[in-house]
């Protein structure tokens, strides 16, 4: 029988011997009792004798329990009924760490107990165990009371996104299904990236680890690393909820779910799933309704790049283009402008896939390919039903490209999305997919570029002293490098996420212009198109952001970082 770790270190420590020891873990064993139980209750070795040998063997402080005073304890940092069954208790909470006293620091399965149930790291303080255990029976509380200090009332999924035989299934009560752990953590990970204004959840197994991580500001960050024997669990409850095929883990899976906080509010989920080496690899995306509704001028534009766009959509037919790489923010520009174009006396469909933000007064059918209703087909539908506006989520191929020119060219307006790097390189990407130059040339009126920067915390931003050198390489000319202006850097906050809070669009808002037409016309190359969008005072993505860090608005290596010379 393997022997545990506390039982190890003793033996090394030269306190316990190892046929006494292999005699008290047979006996605990036996006894469905724990291995420090039955050590102290034997005598073998004393509680005091015990804690200051865990504390050499460990480095870990010891602490004298009596000391303490048990009403001033937090009291809703853990489950009392972890508590209890490894004989712990939380002193304090340091920024995401706590402190937590034990006498048996070797317990792996309590340290990571601690984790999965508050998502922190864990600091242990050793004590006696004879006062350890006093001190838990004496602090113990009901696990329901602390269970609803973590969720409220009022937090539920909205059982219309389930699976019917889900949602309709009597044979379990609603308050057992509630009462699982793997519910409330995916509960609790929910309401905190909410929380923390995440804009995407990770799950993800890997062989011996399963970690969890929010997409903050841009920024992957860690979050918590429960057991890997919840993965299977928890992708399933997540499965369930998004109207997923739960038998099915061989292939990836797209799914949305809806979440309701409170009385009036609700969020909405999109999921996909990928199978991975180890388990299902889960990611969650936060769709915020409200952002699309924020206007223009919240978006980060500035004064010229936002007047080109709204004469853009303001024209009554034509195509205009929004660029970026996935999570750039494409899909909340392009919302945002159908918001201002969402009018009674107007016409709008939209084409997406799937659709991420539900606008009343706007018709949106969601692609599905195994169904037959293509980006193509939904276009070919939309001509025949008097569209005014058309939105195509994003244009992947020649037929959907060539129908969205020629609504363009007779008489509608239609928005996109292409995957490039920047304006120009724009156009010779529709040209590689087989678009005629002409056809180019007379539907596309405007592009726009964009790229999504962390923008500094106004509260803790400090001047940076960055050299005359850096800046002119970063592409600053020497005219502007001039001194009448202060680059400023991130310090970190309690208001902020290491010295940033939230984000700001980096824009190229590029009109097709006669010059650039002729350059189209006669087949010429992206450099050639971005040098006479140079010459017409359009700004580049570098252009664009260093005039943001001009403006103080975010730091010079988060734009060096986004962005290419």
């Amino acid at each position: 029988m393997a022997l545990p770790g506390l039982a190890r270190a003793l033996i090394s420590a030269g306190k316990l011997g190892q046929k006494l020891a292999e005699d008290i873990s047979r006996k605990a064993h036996a006894n469905r009792t724990s291995f420090i139980a039955e050590l102290t209750g034997s005598g073998a070795v004393s509680a005091s004798d015990l804690a200051h040998t865990m504390s050499s063997a460990f480095g870990a402080p010891l602490l004298d329990l009596e000391a303490i005073d048990i009403q001033r304890l937090p009291k809703s940092l853990l489950d009392p009924k972890i508590c209890q069954a490894f004989r712990v208790v939380v002193l304090s909470k340091r920024n995401n760490r706590l402190i937590v006293a034990t006498a048996d620091p070797s317990d792996q399965q309590a340290g990571e107990k601690i984790k999965f149930a508050t998502q922190m790291g864990v600091d242990w303080i050793i004590a006696e165990y004879d006062k350890l255990t006093k001190m838990v029976e004496a602090g113990s509380a009901s696990a329901s009371d602390a269970m609803d200090s973590i969720i409220g009332d009022d937090f539920e999924f909205d059982e219309s996104t389930m699976e019917a035989s889900a949602a309709d299934d009597n044979d379990a009560p609603t308050s057992e299904v509630e009462d699982a752990p793997v519910v409330k953590f995916l509960h609790k990970m929910l309401l905190d990236a909410f929380g923390m204004r995440a804009s995407d959840l990770h799950f993800e197994p890997y062989e011996n680890t399963y970690r969890v991580r929010f997409r903050v500001d841009g920024e992957l960050r860690e979050i918590a690393s429960p057991p890997v024997a919840i993965k299977d669990k928890l992708a399933s409850r997540i499965k369930v909820i998004s109207r997923m095929d739960i038998s099915e883990k061989r292939v990836p899976q797209d799914g949305k779910m809806k979440l309701k906080i409170g009385p009036d509010r609700v969020i909405d989920f999109r999921v996909s799933t990928l199978p991975t080496l180890f388990g299902e690899k889960i990611v969650i995306r936060i769709l915020d309704p409200s952002s699309a509704r924020l206007g223009v001028d919240a978006l980060g534009y500035e004064p010229e790049e936002k007047q080109r766009l709204l004469d853009a959509v303001s024209r009554p037919y034509g195509m205009v283009l929004v660029t970026g790489p996935t999570g750039s923010g494409k899909t909340v520009s392009l919302y945002t402008c159908l918001n201002i174009l969402n009018k009674p006396g107007v016409n709008i469909s939209t084409a997406e896939d799937p659709s991420e933000i539900n606008m009343p007064g706007i018709n949106q059918v969601n692609v599905n390919d195994k169904a037959g209703l293509t980006f193509a087909a939904a276009l070919k539908s939309f001509l025949r039903q008097d569209p005014d506006v058309i939105m195509v989520g994003e244009i992947r191929d020649l037929e959907t490209a060539d129908i969205a020119i020629k609504a363009a060219q007779t008489g509608h307006l239609v928005l996109s999305t292409l995957h490039t790097n920047d304006a120009p390189t724009t156009l010779t990407r529709m040209r590689n997919m087989g678009i005629a130059p002409f056809n180019i040339a007379s539907s596309v009126i405007l592009i726009t570029a964009q790229r999504l920067a962390r923008r500094l915390c106004p509260n803790c931003k400090a001047p940076a002293d960055i050299p005359h050198e850096t800046l002119l390489d970063a592409g600053y000319k020497e005219e502007d490098v001039d001194g009448s202006w202060t680059p400023f850097r991130p310090v970190g906050c309690t208001a902020c996420n290491n010295g940033y809070k939230g984000r700001v669009g980096i824009y190229q808002v590029m009109p097709i212009t006669e010059d650039i037409q002729r350059i189209i016309l006669a087949d010429g190359s992206a450099l050639e198109i971005a040098k006479q969008a140079e010459a017409d005072g359009v700004r580049s993505l570098r252009q664009s952001g260093l005039h943001k860090v001009r403006l103080g608005v975010t730091s010079l290596e988060e734009v060096l970082g986004c962005t290419n010379l």
